[in-house]
């Protein structure tokens, strides 16, 4: 009996499942086309941190690479949640303005989990460490900045046209 009822069902589910997707491809054939063309690149950067001799931190762009695809999201990070020591990247316009923002943990101090008998946070001191930031593609899009949280406010550290 069950074995009957599955063998009526199946045809029926496939039915309606072929109606579904050929619904889809007559209605929305234009909207899905002009969503994915509108704005389909991702950028994303990447970038090398080091310590100098000194006890600064120096940043390097080593690559940037844009891809095809679209960020299901991208939040404006907040800087009140970074700590001091953290990297704050941003993403500005010709004329200065911010269009994006992201707060990235001090990749030359990450915070590392421990486990052991008890599982403990503890953050390393590296010499040189490399991150990365991805964000959507705009023509907007013209300079990247890179700036440390410190107790006295925001060190720049670097700056490029892209």
């Amino acid at each position: 009996m069950r074995n009957l009822i599955i063998f009526l069902s199946l045809p029926l589910y496939l039915s309606s499942n072929f109606l579904q997707v050929q619904y889809l491809q007559e209605n929305d054939k234009t909207v899905a086309i002009t969503g994915i063309e509108n704005n389909s690149k991702i950028i994303y950067l990447f970038f090398k941190a080091e310590k100098t001799s000194s006890g600064l931190e120096k940043i390097t762009l080593q690559e940037k690479k844009m891809v095809d695809g679209i960020l299901k999201s991208n939040p404006l990070s907040d800087e009140s949640n970074g700590e001091i020591g953290d990297f704050v990247i941003s993403i500005t316009d010709a004329s200065g303005k911010e269009i994006t923002r992201q707060v990235i943990e001090n990749p030359l101090n990450p915070t590392r989990e421990i486990y052991g008998e008890v599982i403990s946070r503890n953050k390393i001191s590296l010499q040189d460490a490399e991150f990365s930031v991805r964000y959507s593609c705009a023509e907007e899009n013209q300079m990247v900045k890179v700036e440390k949280i410190t107790t006295t406010g925001k060190q720049l550290l670097f700056t490029q046209r892209l």
